[in-house]
């Protein structure tokens, strides 16, 4: 089976920054060429048109078409045409590409069928964090969803959700994203550091960073030592006009609880699995997600987890099970459940342990790729 996958981004030094689309792009693609596929990459929005070959992955990279208003346009009719020519030379079989901005809104190839996967759109995500959406992302989103030939879903909150704001009634397969569980596993040779919360991911108001501080300053309350290590990019806040989430973060942390922060930035991919290795206890107070990587990884590497409770949030983990699931609104009962972990080492074990076999059974790269394998052979066939 040939398949490839039409993103905006994947994350490789050639292809520029990536976000959790490119990773989970990334991850899929490796599952597959593991099970004997063969997986093209076209990523659009480069600044130059080339091809070359990673790790039996080709990567094209493909420059947008710019012309005054209607470059979205004249780009979609270009790789229309690129998927016409590399379907008809036999270099795949089905086209997959994400719901973000509705790339494929008026790409209607002679014969190869389109796939989408919703990771979540921009109209989902702006429905989530209550602001207006842009109405002609909103038109090609909803256009590429009623053109698909399949479709399929990372969770069922999203595709319920995904239902609603278009006012649509479409059928979608659910598949989670995936990571490699073999890479993403516990070093017993690092220790984890005692009192120790960690964040990963983005500084932004959607991921809940603005209630972190909040949920923080009950925690420093009822233990005085615990620390919080902040690990991501900063960004800009769309709803306040700050140049800065980190900045607006901390003025809401109190000063007790100030002195026991450490934002570390942003950090190369490949760092990661260190800080999460030396993390007691993994936080999530999320607003807006379809379905989280960075939380599997966690789940991955046996770490205990309080995350948000909502939507999404019970496609992944079972709430006292392998991990505990929480308002984010809800500080105290937040910072209570934080505390619980951090005082009780085996309850950490034990959610640990019970994460990564879900990780394993649920999430990891092997089996979702099988499920993905499962779904093109009925598109393509």
């Amino acid at each position: 089976m040939k398949i490839a996958f039409l993103t905006p981004e994947y994350p490789h030094r050639l292809t520029g920054n990536s976000g959790g689309i490119g990773t989970s792009i990334k991850n899929l693609a490796i599952g597959l060429v593991a099970a004997g596929c063969e997986v093209r990459i076209l990523v659009y929005g480069q600044d130059q048109d080339a091809v070359f070959e990673e790790k039996n992955i080709v990567i094209q990279r493909i420059k947008n078409i710019k012309v005054k208003g209607l470059s979205w346009f004249f780009t979609r009719k270009k790789l229309e045409r690129i998927i016409n020519e590399l379907h008809d030379k036999q270099q795949f079989d089905v086209v997959e590409a994400p719901d973000w901005t509705g790339i494929t809104s008026f790409i209607r190839p002679k014969k190869c069928p389109i796939v989408i996967r919703l990771n979540g759109s921009d109209t989902y995500f702006c429905s989530l964090d209550h602001r207006p959406v842009k109405w002609k992302n909103k038109f090609h989103e909803k256009k590429a969803l009623q053109n698909a030939d399949g479709l399929l879903a990372v969770s069922q909150f999203t595709a319920d959700k995904t239902n609603e704001i278009f006012d649509i009634k479409k059928q979608f397969t659910i598949i989670p994203n995936s990571i490699d569980v073999a890479t993403f596993k516990k070093n017993d040779e690092i220790q984890a550091i005692p009192n120790t919360i960690l964040y990963f991911g983005s500084l932004i108001r959607k991921k809940g960073l603005l209630e972190l501080p909040f949920i923080f300053n009950e925690v420093i309350k009822e233990n005085p030592t615990a620390q919080l290590i902040l690990v991501g990019r900063d960004v800009p806040d769309i709803i306040s006009g700050s140049g800065s989430t980190w900045k607006m973060m901390e003025e809401l942390f109190t000063k007790e609880a100030l002195l026991n922060v450490n934002y570390l930035g942003s950090v190369p991919y490949s760092a990661i699995q260190a800080h999460i290795n030396q993390a007691a206890v993994c936080v999530f107070p999320s607003f807006a997600e379809a379905l989280p990587v960075s939380w599997i990884e966690a789940m991955a590497m046996e770490k205990a987890i309080v995350a948000s409770n909502i939507g999404w949030a019970s496609d992944v983990i079972d709430d006292g099970v392998n991990g505990f699931l929480v308002n984010p609104e809800e500080h105290v009962v937040y910072a209570n459940k934080i505390n619980t972990l951090l005082k009780k080492t085996t309850l950490q074990q034990e959610f640990g342990l019970a994460a990564r076999e879900k990780a394993i059974q649920k999430f990891s790269i092997a089996v979702v790729a099988k499920q993905s394998m499962g779904f093109y052979k009925k598109v393509i066939f």
